[in-house]
């Protein structure tokens, strides 16, 4: 039955989506017979801790979620915040006569499906309502033509967060107990973890080499046009038939791979140039290849945020919210997709538009297909495309911003994906000529030139490497001959330096974890989320750093749970819950296998060889988080700096030491956590332990007697008061010590008595208005100001807090009040011109710090960014990100005051990890003073609670 205005005649139909927005425009396609709701993600999942395990289940099974005793039975909970929800969608389903769930259809949205119809418990007729783009058609297509539920895709989903789960809860306290409380561990993000921090190692053993070489300008000695240059530009290739050595001969450690190449240094460049200068030179050969390059395959997920990354500054989360507001607007397909396969409706539409854009000439005689590269791809879904049977152009759509960049990328690619390849010529030149000395020097240039872009008139792809040639770019050379006299106008000597393998980008980093075949791609955006939420990895522009905390964690999985980092291993895992998804194998078998280490010799080796051969050879993962005497903490923490220096990562952040605690001549200095790995040398080490650290006793407050002292802490130097013994610090008569932040123009060593005395004095009574209303001077965190009653303004320099008079303060606040705290202040760093916008981005200082601003949207800076190191990519990604999440966060606030009631459940919804992470460690907190079997309790609620974020974002 078509879902017309008559569906209503049969009754009532139930439709349950997972968002609010895509169940806004289904709504739209269906006739008032249809109830349109969404359940806001998943309504139930594994308990987020101890304390929302039913009170029937004890042990392990309140800790871990799973009862593992029993065929790894999973303990579901509806979640706290979903709670209202459910009872909605419990009180439509009493109204409703048929229940469609119309989900995602990949596992994840099977597996809600599937929840949905467990939790609900309908008693009317339930369909599994499938669609992979929100149009008209397809949605009345999908109502039309519902299926069952595939209950081989929610065991395939289940096997997974199971297997999740239990590799989050078991390692993760193994990191708390060994490196640092509030850890984790997973399956796929300790891997990434690995890989930076594999790559931050070749980095810093890394040796550069330099190299020389020689480029020469050479003329042919005719005038020139656009299509014959007069002129090439060509670099040495071969001294006396050996070729000269060029970045790639040299390895990691700074040396010639082969003595078959020549290492020219720059007194034999020279050298070679001079006796170069008056050569005779001519062509040797010309040597002329036909160009072919074909269109590249539509979009999947992990080629979409690359490509936005590439080309918009994206990062994979910030696409991928983008991405979902487009699709569950209906102007694209779903995005979470392996697949580069087009529907013929696509094809269709892509080469109507082909013909209509570019000419018939463009279009080739037969549609492009596309082959899956990715093992397993679930080929259920297209690749990623504009809806519809016939697409939209970017201007037809009404989008702006973000949305209309990303929405236009996406429709290029598509539209590009079903025209002509674009041939042309590539051409090699190789010139030659004799030194006075008698060597015999060639030369070798190389040129492309396109005589018919075909799909290039629509689309070229973006490079990781900024400094990469693109596929469109043409390099002309001269028509010339074999033979052909050329005339030396420039011969340059160039030195050069290998360079460190580059950081990975998250584009990058995607397209490695792709390859290598860890983890799913619709996940990996998530999973880099996390490894940069943990403090894992941080950002420098669009590099991925990893922090000396990293190091530590992938140090102790490596030496201690071999294998579970292992990327051949973590792809088997892969492999296995592919074939088990398949119906290949069968799960419960496979989970033993892996947590307790049964089974036979063949099937055993996914778990038992989850040891390193190291001491550590037990047989599941199970044992393997049992036995933990042989980790010592200490030594995975430490790692050697050189001249005896060692850098130690402490539960309060990293540092270097030099000798042992108590011992003379024992040092040791905090390392800013900010700093990369590979930047902390010998030198900058020895220049860490050199400052001046530990507390410097100033004397005692003449008043109160009480020892004043000045200390670097975590957010910079200041100076306190040292309270005496028995003095209360908590409670109601609690009494806290005077403390006050240095100014800028103070340091530790130089800072005096009267200094520290008169910091603490603050703040300071200027005097008090007309109105009797004080008027206090006050040092804050966004620099020195003015405060009457609730009006605060700033002041110029830190010295007026202590010279400013009644008079100077009075004329203040009878300027008016300006916005921000102060005038406009000229920008501190010019970044170019942002690719969304196109307005030039600056960074300003603001109240709450430094941040990018295109005159548009304002990003603040992270912690991890400085005004100095802030490249132009970097500020484009801070001002992307803003961007995908600003306005649905004001349109949230406006709601939430309009109508509390309602707004409550989202507003939850989108906070129930910290909702979640707060109540635990309140409960925890309160429950201090209770008996042994509540404490202990509790502490498995808490240590539940901080593992299950890692376990919570699937891999």
């Amino acid at each position: 039955m078509s879902p017309t205005s008559e569906t209503a005649h049969g009754g009532r139909r139930l439709v349950i989506v997972e968002s609010p927005a895509k169940a806004k425009t289904i709504k739209g396609y269906l006739g008032p017979g249809y109830v349109v709701e969404a359940s806001v993600g998943h309504i139930r999942d594994l308990p987020n801790g101890a304390a929302e395990v039913p009170e029937k289940y004890t042990g392990e099974v309140r800790r871990l979620g799973v009862d593992v005793e029993h065929d790894f039975q999973p303990i579901y909970v509806v979640n706290a915040d979903k709670k209202a929800q459910v009872r909605k969608l419990k009180e439509l389903l009493a109204e409703s006569d048929e229940l469609y769930l119309a989900t995602d259809e990949d596992r994840e949205g099977e597996a809600i499906a599937w929840h949905l119809q467990e939790v609900l418990r309908p008693k009317v007729p339930v369909h599994r309502m499938v669609f992979h783009e929100i149009t008209k058609d397809a949605i009345r297509a999908a109502v039309a033509n519902p299926r069952e539920l595939n209950k081989r895709m929610v065991d395939a989903q289940e096997t997974r967060r199971i297997l999740d789960r239990l590799y989050g809860y078991e390692v993760s306290p193994v990191l708390w107990k060994k490196v640092m409380r509030g850890l984790s561990a997973g399956r796929v993000q300790s891997v990434a973890t690995r890989l930076v921090v594999e790559r931050e190692r070749e980095r810093i053993a890394f040796r550069s080499a330099e190299y020389w070489d020689l480029t020469g300008t050479f003329s042919t000695g005719r005038a020139g046009d656009a299509s014959d240059p007069s002129s090439l530009v060509a670099r040495l290739n071969a001294v006396d038939g050996r070729r000269v050595a060029q970045g790639r001969d040299f390895g990691p450690d700074g040396r010639l791979k082969s003595d078959q190449v020549l290492h020219l240094d720059e007194a034999n460049a020279r050298a070679l140039a001079a006796a170069l200068e008056n050569a005779s030179f001519s062509v040797r050969s010309v040597e002329s290849k036909p160009y072919r390059r074909s269109p590249y395959a539509p979009f999947r997920t992990t080629t979409l945020q690359q490509e936005a990354s590439r080309k918009l500054g994206f990062g994979a989360k910030s696409t991928m919210q983008v991405a979902q507001k487009l699709y569950e607007n209906g102007f694209i397909t779903y995005m979470r997709t392996d697949s580069t396969t087009l529907s013929d409706t696509a094809v269709s539409a892509a080469r109507a538009q082909v013909t209509q854009l570019y000419g018939a000439s463009y279009l080739p005689d037969r549609p492009r297909t596309y082959a899956g590269k990715v093992k397993n791809a679930q080929e259920a879904h297209e690749a990623i495309r504009p809806s519809g049977d016939r697409f939209r152009t970017p201007a037809e759509t009404g989008l702006t911003g973000d949305q209309f960049k990303l929405y236009e990328l996406i429709w290029k690619r598509t539209v590009a994906s079903q025209m002509k390849d674009a041939v042309g010529n590539s051409v090699t030149v190789k010139i030659g000529g004799r030194s006075s000395d008698g060597r015999d020097a060639e030369f070798s240039a190389s040129g492309k030139t396109i005589t018919f872009h075909g799909f290039m008139k629509a689309y070229v792809e973006g490079a990781d490497d900024p400094n990469a040639e693109l596929d469109d770019r043409e390099r002309r050379l001269p028509q010339v001959a074999e033979g052909d006299a050329l005339s030396a106008e420039e011969l340059s000597v160039d030195g050069h330096a290998t360079k460190p393998p580059a950081r990975y980008t998250e584009a990058s980093l995607v397209k490695e974890l792709e390859e290598r075949e860890i983890g799913r791609p619709s996940t990996y955006a998530s999973i880099i989320g996390t490894i940069l939420d943990r403090g894992y990895v941080f950002k420098k522009g669009t590099a991925l750093v990893p922090s000396f905390l990293s190091f530590a964690v992938v140090n102790l999985l490596e030496t201690h749970f071999g294998r579970l980092v292992d990327y051949d291993f973590t792809a088997k895992m892969e492999d296995d819950l592919d074939r088990i998804a398949q119906g290949e194998a069968q799960a419960v078998p496979w989970l033993r296998r892996f947590y307790f280490g049964e089974g036979d010799d063949h099937n055993a080796g996914v778990a038992s060889g989850a040891g390193n051969g190291d001491g550590d050879h037990l047989g599941g993962l199970k044992e393997l988080v049992t036995d933990l005497g042989a980790i010592d903490a200490r030594e995975i923490s430490s790692f050697p700096v050189g001249d005896g220096i060692m850098l130690r990562v402490g539960r309060y952040g990293p540092y270097v030491e030099r000798g042992e605690k108590d011992e003379e001549g024992h040092q040791r200095a905090d390392v800013p956590e900010d700093l990369a790995p590979d930047e902390l040398t010998v030198e900058y080490a020895e220049e860490l332990l050199a400052k001046p650290s530990g507390d410097f006793e100033l004397g005692a407050d003449p008043e109160s007697g009480h020892q004043i002292v000045a200390k670097d802490g975590r957010y910079g130097p200041y100076v306190t008061e040292i309270l005496p013994d028995g003095t209360p610090k908590t409670g109601k008569n609690a009494v806290k010590p005077r403390t006050a932040s240095l100014f800028k123009s103070m340091s530790l060593d130089t800072v005096t008595l009267a200094d520290a005395l008169k910091l603490m004095s603050l703040p300071r009574v200027v005097g008090t208005d007309a109105e009797g209303v004080e008027i206090t001077a006050q040092n804050g965190r966004y620099g020195p100001y003015l405060k009457k009653g609730t009006d605060s303004r700033s002041l110029e320099t830190e010295d007026q807090l202590f010279n400013i008079t009644l008079d100077e303060a009075l004329a203040i606040y009878a300027q008016p009040k300006q916005r921000g705290r102060a005038a406009a202040k000229p920008p501190l760093k010019e970044l170019g011109t942002d690719p969304v916008s196109e307005r030039p981005v600056v960074v300003k200082d603001g109240r709450f710090g430094p941040y990018v601003t295109d005159g548009e949207t304002n990003a603040t800076l992270r912690t991890d960014d400085s005004v100095e190191a802030i490249t132009p990519e970097r500020g484009y990604e801070l001002l992307a990100e803003k961007r995908a999440k600003g306005p649905a966060k004001k349109t949230a606030k406006k709601a939430a005051k309009k109508a509390p009631a309602k707004k409550a459940p989202a507003k939850k919804a989108t906070t129930a990890k910290k909702a979640a992470a707060k109540t635990t460690t309140a409960k925890t907190a309160a429950k201090k003073t209770t008996a042994k079997k509540t404490a202990a309790k509790s502490a498995a609620s808490s240590a539940s609670a901080s593992a299950s974020a890692s376990a919570k974002s699937g891999e």
